[in-house]
């Protein structure tokens, strides 16, 4: 199996049996190791029907702030797992070391789980995960990333497209979009070429898109699990309407991207162009529609600035905003 990346050991418990672990949940972690030991502890109250081993992944190597808080809390808490440096900055390079490591050490190995480090998982979180994928057949189940805003917002911000989830119903679906809360199955993994994220999207976001859009084309079907929840702590920043703007413009140009991948050639981009041009033109009907449909007067701006960034991002002008770490 190849190395995808520098991947160093930072902590393993002298008794972990990998032989004896077919589940393993991934967690990324950079600069946040408050949040990291809240997600740590709503991982510790799970009860699936097996046993799981815990990866978490240290995308700040400089600091360490994560890793040193990952070790505490898995001795004091006697916690089966690894935690491991990710040296290559960046969220697929994170989440790629996790899942290499999982494959390489766990041999046993049926599927992984994810979750970030901004998230608490709901107790039933991996057992309905784990019964959803029993009851379709999905090779890759995901959950809601339920917000939970840190000052609570003057409007009901849950209800705009930025932060609600995709679907919410459980059951088969056509594919996914986020890799904050999702269950792998291990033929993916098996079939998938390393590095499963590619890491050009490492620092705009997206690469779990693009990992789904390549599996969806080998066969892999999917499937939603409404009962899996995990709460996402949402800082006040993200709730102004700068924010919620620029993180339209960023989904807005990470389709155009992936749809460049999808479909290369003159005849692809001109397609991808004429496209966004469309939902240009579109966009202010959109938005009245949208703002009927949610009652919130800040979605009427939310489909103009998703075709804003379709442009720019046809143009090669993605933000600088859009590269910064910090601002997933």
């Amino acid at each position: 199996m190849p190395q995808p990346q520098d991947i160093t050991v930072f902590y393993e418990p002298p008794d972990l049996e990998f032989d004896a672990i077919k589940l393993v949940v991934t967690l990324p972690t950079f600069r946040r190791p408050d949040c990291l030991t809240e997600t740590l502890k709503s991982l510790t109250k799970q009860v699936p029907a097996r046993q799981f081993a815990v990866i978490v992944m240290e995308n700040d190597t400089a600091g360490m702030a994560g890793a040193e808080a990952a070790k505490a809390f898995f001795i004091q808490n006697n916690v089966c797992g690894l935690v491991i440096l990710a040296h290559e900055r960046g969220n697929c390079s994170a989440y790629n070391a996790g899942w290499h490591t999982a494959m390489q050490r766990f041999m046993r190995l049926e599927a992984i789980a994810v979750i970030d480090d901004d998230e608490q998982a709901a107790t039933g979180w991996l057992a309905n995960l784990l019964a959803t994928q029993a009851a379709t057949g999905a090779d890759c189940v995901g959950g809601p990333q339920v917000p939970v805003f840190e000052a609570p917002p003057s409007v009901p911000l849950h209800r705009h497209p930025v932060f609600m989830p995709h679907y919410r119903q459980t059951g088969p679906v056509p594919i996914l979009y986020s890799s904050g809360n999702v269950l792998i199955s291990r033929r993916i993994l098996d079939a998938m070429p390393q590095p499963y994220l590619d890491t050009a999207f490492n620092f705009i976001g997206g690469g779990d898109s693009d990992f789904y859009r390549r599996c969806r084309a080998k066969g892999f079907r999917f499937a939603w699990c409404a009962e899996a929840t995990v709460s996402e702590i949402i800082p006040t920043r993200r709730t102004q309407q700068s924010w919620i703007n620029a993180r339209s413009q960023r989904n807005g140009a990470i389709s155009t991207l992936i749809e460049h991948r999808q479909n290369p050639g003159i005849g692809g981009r001109a397609r991808t162009l004429l496209k966004s041009l469309a939902l240009l033109g579109a966009s202010p009907f959109r938005g009245v529609q949208l703002w009927r449909q949610t009652g919130l007067v800040n979605t009427l701006p939310h489909h103009f600035h998703v075709a804003i960034g379709r442009l720019l991002a046809e143009f090669g002008k993605i933000g600088e905003q859009y590269r910064n770490p910090e601002s997933n």
